[in-house]
């Protein structure tokens, strides 16, 4: 019978046995904190988190002061804790320039892979030249066409930035299943790096086509709303975590849902959205430990599904 999980591989260290004469051991290190999950980004080879942030709804705070510096903190803990991927938009309000307030408190951390979008049915670059200005970055990793809009006139502007070594990677986003035939063509038709959509134990038609496709294509996926704006995680909490979920450690029910989502194979990175700073912490643990396999991601969407 098949194992119920994989795990991640084990980081080997050697430990010299102490002489008679060694001196006095110093305090007790801290245990090591456990690898984090890497994925691929098969367009470069270059290895990414698991675990993003999201900051759609959260981090569009407007001028609170005392919010904004929660988002900050939010920051601070998700890149301590490993996490690289930030993901934001032009349609998210105020989280652009929180966002950049938040990275200039943080010193500009060089780990930071910035994932944008352009929205407009306009002029797109002056989006773009604005949308850096917030964050307050040279340029960007990765910009996205959101949601399809104007897409025949963004997605060649994206190539061209491209191709000048503007930015690194081009992609395009959908969100709660939305146009995926009009998405699937293009991922057939156009040289993508990265794909963004919905995935989760109840929203799982994206199995059927778009992430055997990304697959096929290499192409790198973004999942967005895995939480469905906290409304899964609130239907979940009514009920006890199975205790099975201890055999993949998981100790809540937002693990056992990323875990279910970087697990599977087409998933490169889950952008979770959060002001807790005890939630970025608890979303990044789940991308480390051990990972459910088939088996067991069928009985996580089966045991969520019938809730």
């Amino acid at each position: 019978m098949a194992p119920a999980f994989t795990a991640l591989p084990a980081v080997s260290t050697l430990h010299a046995q102490p002489s008679a004469t060694a001196p006095a051991p110093g305090p007790t290190p801290a245990p090591a904190k456990a690898a984090v999950l890497l994925k691929t980004v098969p367009s470069s080879g270059e290895q990414i988190p698991a675990v993003g942030l999201g900051t759609w709804i959260t981090f569009n705070v407007g001028n609170d002061s005392a919010a904004r510096d929660q988002c900050a903190q939010v920051l601070r803990a998700f890149f301590a804790a490993g996490g690289r991927l930030v993901d934001s938009s032009p349609m998210y309000g105020s989280s652009q320039g929180v966002i950049g307030e938040g990275l200039r408190k943080l010193g500009m951390p060089g780990s930071l892979i910035s994932a944008e979008k352009v929205w407009t049915s306009s002029d797109g670059p002056a989006q773009i030249r604005q949308s850096q200005a917030l964050w307050q970055v040279p340029r960007f990793d990765l910009l996205q066409v959101h949601n399809l809009l104007a897409w025949q006139e963004h997605l060649p502007m994206l190539q061209a930035m491209k191709a000048a070594r503007q930015l690194r990677y081009v992609g395009i986003t959908t969100s709660e299943g939305r146009r995926h035939a009009d998405f699937e063509a293009i991922m057939r038709g156009h040289k993508l790096d990265f794909i963004q959509l919905t995935y989760n134990p109840l929203d799982r038609e994206v199995e059927q086509k778009l992430l055997p496709l990304a697959q096929e294509r290499r192409i790198a996926v973004l999942v967005n709303r895995p939480f469905r704006e906290g409304q899964l995680l609130r239907k979940l909490q009514a009920h006890p975590l199975p205790a099975w979920a201890a055999d993949i450690g998981c100790t809540s029910w937002a693990q056992l849902v990323i875990k279910f989502i970087v697990s599977h194979p087409a998933v490169t990175c889950v952008i979770p959205a959060t002001r807790q700073v005890a939630h970025v912490r608890e979303n990044l643990a789940a991308a480390s430990g051990a990972m459910p396999d088939e088996a067991f991601r069928k009985r996580i969407a089966d045991h969520i599904g019938k809730l």
